[in-house]
C-alpha cells in the first residue's frame, strides 16, 4: 500500500494516521503540521484507496477482511523498520487500529480512536442492509451519498461530507463491493472489542454530534476505564480531525505526550 512519511529528526517517535473506508491519506492534511513539529509522521492509503491502487495480482485476490487490512499496515511498520507507533484513526480506520492491536500488541503504543465505530445502532444496520441489498445495482456512489447523508445529517457537516464524496469517487465500483462486503463481519468484530479491553492506552475522540456511534463509544468507555478516555468535541459530527482540527489536535497530541 502506499505511503507518505514527514520526518522529524529530533525524536523516535511515530504517529501513523489510518483513513476511513472511502476516504484516503488527504483527510489528514490539518494535522501534518502540528504533529510533524513533534512526531515523525506516517501516513497511510488503505488498499484501493488513494494511491493505493489494486493491482491485478490482488484484484482477484479472495474477499477483504479487517485481518487483512490490519496486516497491510503491518507489512509497512515492517518495511520501515518502525518497531512501535501511536495510532490515530478515523471512523473505520479506527477498526482497522483495533484489530492490528489484538493481532501485533507490542507494535501499538496508543490508539486515538476519532469517530470511532464500536457498535453499529439500529439505524447502520438498516443502512447496510440496504446497500447490501443494492450493491450490485446502484452505482456505489449513489450509496456513498446515502451513507454520508445519515451519518453526517447537518449542515455544519456539509465539508465533511463533501471530502468523503469527493474521495469516494475515486473507487472503482469492484473496490466498493470488496470493502461493503466486510460490513457482514462487522458486528462479531465490534462485539468482541467491547467486550475486551486491551492494556493500551486508548483516546476516543467524538463530535457530539455523531448521534450513530457516540452513544456505544460512551458505554465502552465506562467499562474499559482502566486504559480509555474520552473527549467529545462541541458542534462536531462524526470526522473530528476536519471539522474541528485544533481541538481535535491539541488533545491527541497532550494525551499522545501523556502515553509515551
Amino acid at each position: 500500500i502506499n505511503y507518505t512519511i514527514y520526518e522529524n529528526h529530533n525524536t523516535a517517535q511515530w504517529v501513523t494516521f489510518v483513513h476511513g473506508a472511502g476516504g484516503s491519506s488527504s483527510i489528514w492534511f490539518k494535522q501534518i503540521r502540528d504533529f510533524q513539529k513533534q512526531y515523525n509522521v506516517l501516513l497511510l492509503d488503505l488498499r484501493g484507496h488513494g494511491e493505493s491502487k489494486t493491482t491485478l495480482k490482488t484484484a482477484f485476490k479472495q474477499k477483504y477482511t479487517f485481518s487483512a487490512l490490519a496486516n497491510d499496515i503491518h507489512e509497512v511498520l515492517d518495511f520501515l523498520k518502525i518497531e512501535k507507533s501511536h495510532f490515530v484513526g478515523i471512523s473505520m480506520g479506527t477498526i482497522l487500529i483495533r484489530q492490528l492491536a489484538e493481532m501485533y500488541p507490542d507494535r501499538v503504543q496508543s490508539m486515538i480512536l476519532g469517530g470511532a465505530i464500536l457498535k453499529m445502532n439500529f439505524r447502520s444496520q438498516i443502512l447496510m442492509r440496504l446497500g447490501n441489498l443494492f450493491k450490485y445495482v446502484l452505482p456505489y456512489l449513489i450509496l456513498y451519498k446515502l451513507f454520508a447523508f445519515v451519518i453526517m445529517p447537518k449542515k455544519s457537516h456539509r465539508k465533511s461530507r463533501l471530502l468523503f464524496i469527493n474521495e469516494a469517487k475515486k473507487l472503482y465500483q469492484k473496490e466498493f463491493i470488496k470493502w461493503f462486503k466486510l460490513t457482514a463481519e462487522i458486528n462479531p468484530v465490534l462485539k468482541w472489542f467491547r467486550q475486551v479491553e486491551l492494556n493500551i492506552p486508548t483516546l476516543y475522540v467524538m463530535g457530539e454530534e455523531d448521534y450513530m456511534f457516540l452513544p456505544s463509544v460512551r458505554s465502552v468507555v465506562a467499562n474499559h476505564y482502566k486504559s480509555s478516555k474520552l473527549v467529545v468535541i462541541q458542534n462536531c459530527g462524526h470526522v473530528v480531525n476536519v471539522e474541528q482540527p485544533n481541538i481535535f489536535n491539541s488533545a491527541v497530541l497532550s494525551f499522545i505526550n501523556t502515553a509515551q
